[in-house]
């Protein structure tokens, strides 16, 4: 692997969930209080920027062109036009969206959090195309990185606050977890887990807020490799560019009083590894 390089340089108060758009040849990503959707495309170093009108957790591509995203007030849509309406509307004082990932099936796993960040005030929520929404993992504090095996039996999941990252198995029809246990710890002092992705090996990558790092778990939960960063608050990393191979990760300038100048950015990881398709949201 080479050095980490910077693919955007941007102050975003919390970048998180960098998605490639197979499709549109591009990366997605969002910051999470700036209320903003970032696309960039690597090829031409095309950058677009969508303002939205809440904090926007995630914003995925939808088959057929546009956006579903996850928002302060539940779960809404845009077209390839930019014409919004909520596929879920759903407000809780105090609560926002969070981290979201769409399943093998074409659902949308979009999780919330309050923004106190008290334990039990979050939770994981599958979201069928049609809108109906079925929990999946209630009681949570910060529910971020969100993941599936390459064979889709088994999710990876991860509440911050845990300093863990659990894997479920799942029913048969991959809509409910049936046994969760975990697969990793983060011991402290070396930061808090957030986003992940799988790789097509079927291991885990995971960045460590507060940690100035990313980590590759193989899937018996072994630690075999560590990726230093030169910000401290990296927030989740996804495959993406030519062949899937090139490692994106997001960043925050929130919290600490004098932010490394890249805090904010968007960075790249050539050559990392292997990436698995993203899946876009049926709906």
């Amino acid at each position: 692997m080479t050095a980490v390089e910077v693919a955007v340089r941007e102050h975003a108060e919390l970048g998180e969930g960098p998605t490639w758009d197979p499709a549109a040849r591009r990366l997605l990503w969002v910051d999470i209080l700036g209320s903003r959707v970032h696309t960039y495309d690597p090829a031409s170093g095309r950058r677009t920027v969508m303002a939205t009108e809440q904090h926007v957790g995630a914003a995925k591509p939808r088959t057929g062109g546009g956006l579903v995203v996850n928002l302060r007030d539940g779960v809404g849509l845009y077209d390839e036009g930019g014409a919004f309406r909520w596929l879920v509307h759903d407000p809780v004082p105090g609560r926002r969206g969070n981290d979201a990932a769409v399943a093998p099936d074409g659902s949308l796993w979009a999780g919330t959090m309050r923004y106190d960040e008290a334990a039990g005030g979050g939770s994981l929520t599958r979201f069928a195309p049609d809108g109906s929404a079925t929990p999946v993992i209630p009681g949570v504090a910060v529910s971020n990185g969100t993941g599936w095996s390459p064979d889709g039996t088994h999710l990876y999941y991860i509440d911050s606050p845990t300093r863990r990252v659990d894997v479920c198995r799942l029913s048969e029809d991959g809509r409910r977890v049936e046994e969760r246990r975990p697969l990793a710890a983060v011991e402290p002092g070396a930061g808090f887990p957030d986003g992940l992705t799988v790789d097509g090996d079927g291991c885990v990558w995971v960045a460590l807020w507060d940690g100035a790092a990313i980590r590759r778990y193989t899937p018996d939960g072994t630690l075999d490799r560590t990726v230093e960063l030169p910000v401290r608050r990296p927030t989740a990393c996804a495959f993406g560019g030519p062949g899937l191979r090139d490692l994106y990760i997001t960043t925050a300038r929130t919290g600490p009083d004098r932010p490394h100048p890249l805090s904010g950015s968007l960075l790249v990881l050539p050559d990392a590894g292997q990436g698995a398709a993203a899946v876009p949201f049926e709906g």
